[in-house]
């Protein structure tokens, strides 16, 4: 029973951290900061430009904010596709893992046998660790991207740091990965077989089986053990 609880336990430490990297992952597909114009080398700073998936911005000196969407994916950079495809892909596998882990935690009526919520639970832990490794893929492209120009003597265009948007998408797909590992880890507690008593029954087993003996051979007559010695046989 301790060993049930503990599971169970674990199971809703794993959907909670795994609910929340999820929600940290989707937020950052709507926030405006992936990428903010650095300051470094400037005197006067005149206007911030700043990026995301989506638009490219400018925020002037009034906070007066100017942007321009992206006209056309297939003219986009390869990484901002890039980026785009595995961040969609860990907020749909997030979604998944989520109704796969409601289907294989103890504590839900529906899954079927405890072996069945087993697996279904050891598989929303795959597809979290999955969900989880998108984001880190996605958010380290694209801050990959920034750094290689910022450090490039070479690169005389405007420069970026890195946005609030990119350390979200890190903490969220730990989460999801730390969440879907002790999901993983779960199935080894939910698999295990349950103790068994064993009661001794020696002489139970003795006392049958000289009773069928004697049944069979026909000439003898059941008596009770104790009664076939006398006395003197005890000293």
């Amino acid at each position: 029973a301790a060993g049930g609880m503990a599971s169970t336990a674990s199971e809703i430490i794993a959907f909670m951290v795994s609910i929340s990297g999820w929600v940290l992952v989707s937020s950052t597909l709507p926030t405006d900061y992936w990428k903010v114009s650095t300051i470094d080398g400037t005197v006067i700073t005149t206007a911030t430009y700043w990026a995301n998936l989506w638009k490219t911005c400018v925020t002037d000196s009034t906070g007066v904010s100017n942007c321009k969407d992206f006209p056309s994916m297939l003219a986009l950079d390869g990484y901002i596709q890039a980026c785009r495809g595995l961040m969609i892909a860990a907020v749909s596998l997030g979604f998944f893992g989520s109704i796969f882990a409601l289907f294989g935690m103890k504590c839900t009526k529906v899954g079927g046998s405890d072996k069945a919520k087993a697996k279904i639970a050891c598989l929303a832990g795959i597809v979290f660790i999955l969900s989880g490794l998108c984001s880190m893929t996605g958010c380290s492209l694209y801050a990959n991207k920034i750094t290689t120009e910022f450090f490039d003597p070479l690169y005389v265009e405007q420069k970026y740091e890195l946005g609030a948007a990119l350390f979200i998408g890190w903490a969220g797909a730990s989460l999801c990965i730390i969440g879907g590992v002790i999901f993983c880890f779960s199935i080894s507690d939910n698999t295990k077989p349950p103790r068994m008593g064993y009661s001794y029954n020696g002489a139970t087993s003795v006392l049958s089986s000289r009773t069928k003996y004697h049944g069979a051979e026909g000439d003898f007559k059941t008596t009770n053990p104790s009664k076939q010695f006398d006395k003197n046989a005890y000293v």
